[in-house]
């Protein structure tokens, strides 16, 4: 029958590439692709979180300052260490979409005035239902006035 013989070695590549130039895309790397990182890269972190039940305990049991929407508890620490800042945002404030988006504002209200944060210190940030309805403004300007005073109590 018509079978033709084939050599069972692949063949050697041919001088002529299978795609045409235009259509190579230049741009890809060649090798083994690597998925980039997700998200900005890992800043320095200037202000910590608190994690351990033993600091809340403490910031609960020492008085808590008041300025309009929101509340502050305040602990020194060890000046080595980088501010810890917790936020408590109850369900008293709204839905979950309004308590993120107080946090998210507190969080930046915090951010703009990280100057005056004692190094070491342990600050609990805390939102009345009213801070639902202020403005950004409003916070920050409350946020100035506790953290202007935290090293004085």
């Amino acid at each position: 029958m018509g079978e033709a013989n084939l050599s069972a070695q692949e063949a050697q590549e041919d001088a002529h590439t299978r795609v045409s130039g235009p259509d190579v895309d230049a741009g890809r790397p060649g090798g083994a692709q690597v998925a980039a990182a997700q998200g900005p890269s890992q800043a320095e972190r200037l202000i910590w979180r608190i994690r351990d039940r033993a600091t809340f305990d403490r910031l609960g049991a020492v008085r808590r300052r008041r300025r309009g929407p929101i509340s502050m508890s305040f602990l020194p620490g060890d000046p080595s260490l980088p501010p810890r800042i917790a936020y408590a945002v109850g369900r008293r404030v709204g839905p979950a979409v309004v308590r993120n988006r107080v946090r998210r504002r507190l969080r930046a209200a915090t951010l703009a005035h990280r100057s005056e944060l004692l190094p070491g210190g342990a600050y609990l940030i805390g939102a009345s239902p009213a801070a639902a309805e202020a403005s950004y403004a409003e916070l920050d300007a409350a946020m100035a006035q506790l953290l202007a005073g935290a090293g004085g109590s």
